[in-house]
């Protein structure tokens, strides 16, 4: 279990955060404890091997997902309320949530689309390249009755054709879509601000950052680098944050950058055949 703590947070953290370093959902959770300096324990749950939907995991977290956070006597899920649980309840460090009630409420709007679409679409794109091949490695049998222990249905069914049909699913045809639309709306809400809703980072910056680490370690990057230079200006001005190099660069070793790398570039010809194809869809 992993000590994260930065000069001035508390001493002796109080909280752990039940995490796994690929996932989108933990990383934003972890960028927020970054930004406002707030000491934590991480305990890694291994999604790959399924440790996720053990008893003892689903008595903390019964959907079965990262991350789950305990803060004292309190368990926190969600990945998006805890983001805002730990700006409203470690108050004394800077906040990431505007004063303005419609700022609040375009924040929101940012979240909520991030949990409808872009968490799922980029489920459809990781699982078949991280969790596939580890049920590739046994029985088909085995395998799908380990993804039968998925909680939610249409995450169940989700996998079972991700599984079968790899990255040529429709779910990530789909995802490919929803990422590009995603990008569109992005390079026009930058127009003239340096972050999503105003001219300072907040919560909607967060949750949707980590979403752009997966075309980052994958080197994907052309869905947007050339076409769409604000959301690329967006990125690297997070990526130049301490946040993000705790975060998220502290957890991938030049050894996993190369791994992921050859496995997003394994990938790439079939991404581009689905940005091809989306206008079709």
């Amino acid at each position: 279990m992993a000590d994260h703590s930065k000069a001035g947070a508390r001493n002796a953290p109080k909280i752990t955060l039940y995490n796994n370093k690929m996932s989108p959902c933990a990383q934003k959770v972890r960028i927020v404890l970054a930004e406002k300096g707030i000491a934590y324990e991480a305990q890694d749950v291994d999604l790959p091997g399924k440790e996720n939907l053990e008893p003892w995991y689903l008595k903390l977290n019964p959907a079965g997902v990262v991350p789950t956070l305990v803060d004292g006597d309190h368990v926190l899920r969600e990945s998006s309320l805890i983001c805002e649980y730990l700006d409203e309840a470690y108050s004394g460090a800077m906040s990431l949530r505007p004063d303005a009630p419609h700022l609040r409420a375009e924040m929101r709007l940012w979240m909520k689309h991030v949990d409808n679409s872009l968490h799922p679409s980029c489920g459809a794109l990781q699982w078949p390249l991280a969790m596939r091949p580890r049920l590739l490695e046994v029985d088909r049998d085995e395998a799908l009755a380990l993804i039968d222990q998925v909680v939610e249905a249409p995450r169940r069914e989700r996998q079972k054709r991700l599984f079968d049909q790899g990255l040529d699913a429709p779910d990530v045809r789909n995802a490919v879509g929803v990422y590009c639309q995603t990008i569109d709306r992005m390079d026009r809400a930058l127009q003239d601000r340096d972050w999503l809703i105003s001219d300072h980072l907040s919560l909607a910056d967060i949750v949707v950052a980590p979403y752009f680490q997966t075309l980052l370690q994958y080197c994907w990057t052309d869905l947007y680098a050339a076409t769409h230079p604000r959301v690329a200006d967006w990125i690297e001005r997070l990526q130049g944050r301490d946040s993000w190099k705790t975060a998220i660069n502290a957890d991938f070793d030049a050894e996993t950058r190369a791994q992921l790398r050859g496995i997003g570039a394994n990938a790439w010809p079939t991404i581009q055949t689905h940005m091809a194809n989306r206008g079709g869809s």
